[in-house]
């Protein structure tokens, strides 16, 4: 697959200025990709405009990244992918305290407070694909009815059961491996003869080790009692194709997105460092889809154009076409601009940057909810330190979890959560290794063979529990622009305010005593500790709490049945402006306690589907 020069691009710029597209997609990320790959598929012409870089498509290009995330020495979400200032992209690492009243600007998001966030998202095509965790699981059917059943947030205008066929879609596009039979339960409900594309991959010996210590332990919320297990996650990532899959056709594995060289886009090695980058590309990335996309020869992509303006007629409400702009080189902020046309328009950038430029463009939203009800889980992670060697640093990240608490009649009072098993030690935590290694030479003056088999035997028995806390959608948690904030092209950056509600606090505070219980039953050492003076840190009802960011963003321009109170319809369609689609997590209502990448994916073949129809 050939990329073209920079004197190339901006003739291709010159002439995608000319043309008018049936479909122009900002973004290439997940949502974007699948979009744009079903359209083209089916024939239309797509225009796919993308942020960051091109080249990373390839092998070679990913081979970069690989080498990249070697070489650094801080390997953050962000570390594969080259700084740059044209497209900026938020760092977990440069976010520092700040005094209350203060924004913290030491990052690309501008943030308000009171509560200061590591999220992140990925500005490189592929986007955010391009550092996930890769579990995959389905919303549950109560998360679609959370005003009917709990009186909390708002009822999707969709079910579940409407919903699950577009689930086996992206489960399909994204090759899940999992097993049905591990993942009914809390009413998950799956076609009688459905298999996933790929057969479960095995819990991890840590995994296995907490499930036979908790094994028998009851815990109770709201009066009612919940037996604990470890079930395995569906995962995004190759393991064995389901030879029972599509009625017994099986499943061919999605491999790299270059596949002359054959160790790539193979079955899951189990790396441990599969977050933020697969050595191996087995685990999904939206660039499988994009390469597939582009086969077609509809699809066309326009790389380093960053999307500055919507434009609408003002007399139609209609999007009359997206300004860009395009720079040669990211290190310097030159540019040229371009008007780009389509018959209809898709936002797929993320749910802070969608709100971020409609914003900018300053278009109308008859519910003024544009930018508004951000979510993300808040996760709390608790350590400790098992009696005996657990095979710690084997697997990837997160294999195996505890999830029988996402769902309940608790769920009126206080948020719910799943609970991952972190086959990565205290390393999200702590930063382990690098503090196992100071704490036992510095602390404790060791050298030698000494130090070599009690730092083997401290991390091999290092247990993490990370909670994955819903949160509600709040008006108040929101996403704005300010003329004093702009990135190297003039460009206004995200202002972001946001604070932990009281019915998420809840949920925290029982996950903390819940890890101690399991800590117990296990016979682990509770290392955990929360330093108040962290960004994180939140004091609630007398104790404290760090709250890290999930990276699973959602709201900003949420789905509903009627335009003064939502900002898109079912099919994820702008109701203010006809042909303008705002799609991926940012219009989800809520996020209950699954990561949200299946069910946005799931969300945005719905949306296909009603795009080719229109088109028709």
């Amino acid at each position: 697959m050939r990329f073209p020069s920079q004197a190339a691009k901006k003739t291709q710029l010159e002439a995608a200025c000319q043309h008018t597209y049936d479909v122009v997609i900002v973004g290439a990320g997940v949502a974007g990709a699948i979009i744009g790959n079903e359209l083209s598929r089916a024939g239309k012409r797509v225009l796919m405009v993308e942020a960051g870089l091109g080249e990373d498509i390839t092998v070679k290009g990913y081979e970069e990244y690989l080498q990249r995330f070697y070489a650094t020495a801080v390997k953050d979400n962000q570390s594969p992918y080259p700084v740059n200032p044209n497209a900026p992209m938020p760092r977990g690492t440069t976010v520092r305290p700040v005094a209350p009243g203060q924004p913290e600007t030491s990052g690309y998001i501008v943030q308000t407070g009171p509560f200061i966030s590591d999220t992140t998202y990925t500005r490189v095509l592929g986007g955010t694909s391009m550092h996930w965790e890769a579990k995959t699981p389905r919303m549950l059917p109560e998360d679609f009815e959370m005003a009917s059943r709990f009186g909390r947030a708002a009822d999707w205008p969709i079910s579940y059961d409407e919903l699950e066929p577009f689930y086996r879609q992206a489960e399909r596009e994204i090759g899940v491996s999992a097993d049905v039979e591990d993942q009914r339960y809390l009413d998950l409900r799956f076609p009688d003869d459905y298999v996933f594309p790929m057969r479960g991959l095995p819990l991890s010996y840590l995994d296995r080790m907490v499930d036979k210590g908790i094994r028998g332990t009851e815990v109770e919320i709201d009066g009612e009692r919940y037996p604990l297990k470890v079930r395995p996650y569906p995962q995004g990532r190759n393991g064995i194709p389901n030879s029972e899959y599509d009625g017994g056709k099986g499943y061919v594995p999605v491999g790299a997105v270059s596949t002359h060289q054959v160790e790539e886009g193979e079955r899951c090695q189990g790396n441990n460092n599969c977050v933020p980058i697969c050595p191996v590309q087995a685990k999904y990335h939206a660039g499988k889809t994009l390469a597939k996309a582009l086969q077609t020869e509809r699809l066309e992509l326009l790389t380093q154009a960053v999307a500055s303006k919507v434009h609408v007629d003002p007399e139609t409400g209609r999007v009359s076409h997206i300004e860009v702009k395009y720079y040669e080189d990211p290190d310097e902020p030159h540019f040229v601009t371009g008007n780009i046309r389509g018959q209809l328009f898709v936002l797929s950038a993320g749910a802070i940057e969608t709100a971020r430029l409609l914003l900018a463009s300053n278009l109308p939203s008859t519910s003024g909810l544009v930018g508004r009800n951000l979510m993300d889980h808040a996760y709390l992670l608790n350590w400790a330190l098992l009696p005996e060697v657990a095979g710690t640093m084997r697997g990837t990240n997160a294999t195996g979890g505890i999830v029988d608490l996402r769902g309940g009649s608790f769920r009126r009072s206080q948020a719910a959560f799943s609970v991952d098993i972190h086959n990565d030690g205290w390393g999200w935590a702590v930063g382990s290794p690098y503090t196992d290694l100071l704490n036992l030479v510095d602390d404790h003056n060791q050298f030698g063979a000494q130090l070599r088999r009690d730092l083997a035997q401290r991390i091999s028995s290092q247990l993490l529990l990370a909670f994955m806390v819903e949160v509600l959608p709040n008006p108040s948690n929101r996403v704005t622009v300010d003329p004093a904030y702009t990135d190297a092209l003039g460009n206004m950056r995200p202002v972001v305010s946001f604070s932990v509600p009281d019915y998420t606090m809840r949920g925290v505070a029982y996950a903390r005593r819940f890890a101690q219980t399991v800590f117990q039953r296990l016979g682990a050492r509770d290392y955990t500790f929360y330093d108040p003076t962290d960004y994180g840190y939140i004091h609630y009802e007398g104790d404290g709490y760090i709250i890290r960011g999930g990276n699973h963003l959602a709201g900003t321009h949420i789905m509903g049945t009627d335009k003064h109170t939502s900002v898109v319809n079912s099919d994820q369609r702008s109701w203010d402006h006809q042909n303008l689609y705002l799609v991926g997590g940012g219009s989800m209502p809520s996020i209950g306690t699954a990561n949200v990448t299946l069910t946005l994916s799931a969300l945005c073949f719905k949306t296909a589907q009603a795009m080719l129809e229109e088109l028709r």
